[in-house]
C-alpha cells in the first residue's frame, strides 16, 4: 500500500512545482519592475524620487487591498474545475473581470480627482505633492487594468494554468521596462506613469483576449450576474480585512522604527524588503496548494485535499529550511549588498535572528494558508490574522516604543504574529473543518 501512496505523493509534488514556479515569476515581475522604475527615476533627482515614492505608495495601497480578485477567484474557480465544470470555472473569471472593471474604474476616478490632497497628506512637502499628483493622475488609468490582471490570474490559476499568465505578464513588463528610460527622459516623472500604463494595458488586454476565447468555447453569457458577484464580494470582504491587518502591522512597525532614529529605520527597511522578497518565494507554493486544494474539494475528495496540504507543507518547509540556512550562513554577505554602515549592521544582529525564525515558521504558515484559501476558508483566516495583529503584533510593537526595545522589539512583534498564525493554521488544518467538498459546499458523507 505504501508504494502507490509514494507515487501519488511524487505526482502531487510535481504538480505543486509545475504550478509554483511560473506563479513565482508572476509574483516577482512587478517588484522587479518597480526596482527598475525607482532606479530610472532616481537619476532625475531626489525630489522626483520622493514624489514617485509617495504616488506609488498610494497606488500600491489601493490595489494591494484587492488581491481577493486573484485569491478569491482561484478558490471558487478551482472547485468548478475539479468538479469537471471548466465552463463554470471560466465564467467565474468573467464575473471577476466585471468586478475588476467596476471597482477599478471607481478607484481610478477617486485617485484622479483627489490626487493632490492624497499626495499632500503623504508627502507633506508641497512641491513633492505636486509632482506626485501629476504622476498619480496618469498612473490612475492603470488601476482597473491591474485589477483585470488580478482577476485573470485568479481564474487561470483555478484551471491550473500558471504558465500562460507568466508569459502574458512578460508581454507587458518587457515593453514597459524598455520604454521606461525613454519616456522618463522625454517626459520626466510622468514618463514613469505612462510606461506603467502601457505595460499594464498590454497585459490586461491579453488576459481579456484569452478569457474571451476560452469563454466563447462554451457559448457563455457575458452579462454581469449579481448572485455570483455578491458571493465573490463576500469572500473578498474577508480577504480585504485580512490584507488590511498586514498593512496596519507594517505601518505601525515603520512608524515605531522611525522613532528610534535613522539607523534603526534604515535597518528596518532592509529587513522589510528582504522579508517581502522571501514571502514571494513561499507564496508561490501557497498558490499551488490553493489551486490543487480547491480542485480536490470540487471533486469531492477531502482526503485528497489533505494530501495536497501535507505535500505542500513538506515542499514549503524544505524551501524554508534552505532559505533560513542561507540567511544564517551568508548574513554578512547579504547585508553587505544593501549597506556598508557598521551601525546598521550592528543594529541588525538580533532582528536578523528573528528574521531567520520567521522564515522557518513562514514555511508552514504560507503552505497551510494556501490550503485554507483553496478551501475558501477566508473567514477563519480573517479572524486569525486580526487576532494575531490586535493581540500580539500591535501590543508588542507599541510596547517597544514605550520601553525602548528598539528594532529587536519591533521584529519580536512581527515574529509573534507569524507564530500565532502558525498555531492557528496548524490547528485548523488538523481539524479538517475546512474540508467542505463539492461545488455546493456540502460536507462529504
Amino acid at each position: 500500500m505504501s508504494k502507490p501512496t509514494n507515487l501519488s505523493n511524487r505526482s502531487v509534488g510535481r504538480e505543486i512545482l509545475a504550478l509554483a514556479l511560473p506563479a513565482l515569476g508572476v509574483l516577482a515581475a512587478n517588484p522587479l519592475y518597480l526596482l527598475l522604475d525607482t532606479a530610472v527615476v532616481g537619476q532625475l533627482g531626489t525630489a522626483e524620487l520622493a514624489a514617485l515614492a509617495a504616488g506609488s505608495a498610494i497606488q500600491s495601497t489601493v490595489t494591494t487591498q484587492l488581491t481577493f480578485l486573484s485569491y478569491g477567484t482561484t478558490a471558487r474557480s478551482s472547485r468548478f474545475f475539479g468538479a469537471g465544470r471548466r465552463d463554470r470555472a471560466v465564467a467565474e473569471g468573467v464575473q471577476a473581470t466585471w468586478v475588476a472593471l467596476g471597482i477599478g474604474t471607481l478607484l481610478a476616478l477617486i485617485v484622479g480627482v483627489f490626487a493632490q490632497p492624497l499626495a499632500q497628506a503623504l508627502a507633506g512637502d508641497q512641491d513633492t505633492a505636486v509632482r506626485a499628483a501629476q504622476w498619480m493622475r496618469v498612473s490612475a488609468f492603470a488601476v482597473p487594468m491591474t485589477l483585470v490582471i488580478m482577476a485573470g490570474n485568479g481564474w487561470m490559476r483555478g484551471v491550473q494554468n500558471t504558465r500562460l499568465p507568466f508569459y502574458l505578464t512578460l508581454c507587458g513588463v518587457i515593453p514597459g521596462a524598455a520604454l521606461l528610460p525613454v519616456l522618463v527622459g522625454r517626459f520626466g516623472l510622468v514618463g514613469s506613469a505612462i510606461s506603467n500604463v502601457v505595460g499594464m494595458g498590454i497585459t490586461s488586454s491579453l488576459f481579456v483576449v484569452v478569457l474571451a476565447r476560452e469563454h466563447a468555447r462554451y457559448d457563455g453569457d457575458w452579462s454581469p450576474r449579481w448572485r455570483v458577484i455578491r458571493s465573490q464580494l463576500v469572500l473578498g470582504r474577508d480577504l480585504v480585512l485580512r490584507s488590511l491587518s498586514f498593512q496596519v502591522s507594517l505601518l505601525a512597525a515603520a512608524a515605531v522604527a522611525g522613532r528610534f532614529g535613522v539607523v534603526a529605520l534604515a535597518a528596518h527597511q532592509l529587513m522589510l524588503q528582504l522579508w517581502n522578497f522571501l514571502t514571494l518565494v513561499l507564496d508561490s507554493l501557497a498558490i499551488a496548494a490553493q489551486t490543487l486544494t480547491g480542485s480536490a474539494l470540487g471533486r469531492g475528495g477531502a482526503e485528497k485535499a489533505r494530501g495536497v496540504g501535507v505535500q505542500a507543507l513538506r515542499y514549503s518547509m524544505l524551501f524554508a529550511v534552505a532559505l533560513s540556512a542561507v540567511f544564517a550562513v551568508f548574513a554578512p554577505q547579504i547585508q553587505g549588498v544593501f549597506t556598508s554602515d557598521p551601525e546598521v549592521v550592528d543594529t541588525l544582529r538580533v532582528p536578523w535572528m528573528l528574521l531567520i525564525a520567521m522564515i522557518l515558521a513562514g514555511g508552514a504558515v504560507f503552505a497551510l494558508d494556501g490550503v485554507l484559501l483553496g478551501a475558501a476558508d477566508a473567514a477563519f483566516l480573517r479572524n486569525l490574522t486580526l487576532f494575531s495583529l490586535l493581540a500580539v503584533a500591535l501590543p508588542v510593537i507599541l510596547l517597544s516604543a514605550v520601553f525602548g526595545w528598539g528594532l529587536a522589539g519591533i521584529w519580536i512583534g512581527q515574529l509573534g504574529q507569524v507564530l500565532t498564525r502558525l498555531v492557528g493554521v496548524v490547528w485548523r488544518f488538523r481539524s479538517m473543518r475546512w474540508a467542505v467538498s463539492g461545488v455546493d459546499g456540502k460536507k462529504e458523507g
